[in-house]
């Protein structure tokens, strides 16, 4: 069976955006959200009055569209914006931004180092030793990136007129290996929980939400399951990790704020505004509401 098709009858928003990619330039906005959302849940979404986290998501997408919001979503761009909110110390070495892949001189980078496009999520090029990386996968990977707009794929207004560029950044990783995420979910300045995504170099990753209080939050599949009593250790410096989330989500309706922890100084990583693109069939429907309670859309 052919590769795509395989993944389109596992993942419907896959399928939906094999569809889209083909008509989604002749399709409304709105209307290309309405039928994401049908594809994906098998329901109408209601715009006129969302309540649930995903539908809220889409609400947003259609009404929530600010110009600074492209340069939060650029990966180099965003760089700047958060470091004259917080610091420079807070963000990752860049060790160069270029126009296409051909332009990069590996002879004047590091052993180690880290390659993704600034307009684009995912399709992330890891060299972690310079003697065995792949540079003709990731020309492939990061060339193919390089054509994409997310936008036409997903409404996500943001994405639409970012300058399609590769960044380098420096390596980092914990002292015992790999890096953990800890994505929080932000709304108008307040850090409701945080989302630890562990071991993501490995086929198990484990995704679990804490509270501000770390109180573990039963509301996905890993934190329904985890036993009584179940916990993560409280980093010494998570309060801080909040306190920064929620300074980088003023004003916005919601945002999620990725930060990574190496060794207990603290990263920006980036800033998310449709996590899934609001089509995140996994969510139980206590994240629903509790995010969907938490965005105001009035």
């Amino acid at each position: 069976m052919n590769p795509k098709i395989k993944k389109a009858l596992q993942d419907p928003y896959y399928a939906c955006s094999l569809f889209l990619n083909r008509v989604g330039r002749f399709v409304s906005d709105e209307n290309f959200v309405k039928w994401t959302y049908y594809l994906t849940f098998r329901k109408k979404l209601d715009l006129n009055n969302p309540q649930t986290f995903n539908e809220k998501l889409q609400w947003l997408k259609l009404n929530d569209r600010h110009e600074e919001y492209t340069q939060m979503v650029d990966k180099y761009e965003a760089k700047k914006y958060v470091a004259n909110l917080i610091g420079e110390e807070y963000i990752i070495p860049t060790l160069g931004v270029y126009d296409s892949f051909d332009e990069i001189d590996f002879d004047k980078l590091p052993n180690q180092f880290v390659l993704k496009c600034t307009h684009d999520s995912g399709g992330v090029a890891i060299c972690k030793d310079k003697a065995t990386f792949d540079i003709k996968a990731a020309r492939k990977l990061l060339s193919r990136n390089l054509k994409r707009n997310k936008y036409w794929s997903s409404r996500e207004y943001p994405y639409k007129t970012i300058k399609p560029r590769i960044i380098i950044e420096k390596y980092i990783e914990e002292s015992a290996g790999g890096l953990v995420d800890y994505k929080f979910f932000c709304f108008n300045g307040y850090a409701d929980c945080v989302m630890l995504c562990i071991d993501r170099h490995l086929e198990d990753t484990k995704y679990y939400f804490f509270d501000n209080n770390w109180n573990l939050l039963r509301i996905n599949c890993r934190g329904k399951s985890a036993p009584k009593g179940f916990t993560v250790p409280k980093l010494d410096n998570m309060d801080q990790m909040f306190s920064i989330a929620a300074q980088l989500s003023r004003g916005i309706k919601f945002v999620r704020v990725d930060l990574y922890n190496v060794n207990g100084r603290i990263y920006f990583g980036e800033m998310t505004f449709f996590p899934q693109s609001g089509l995140d069939p996994n969510l139980l429907i206590e994240a629903e509401m509790r995010f969907g309670n938490l965005i105001n859309v009035n």
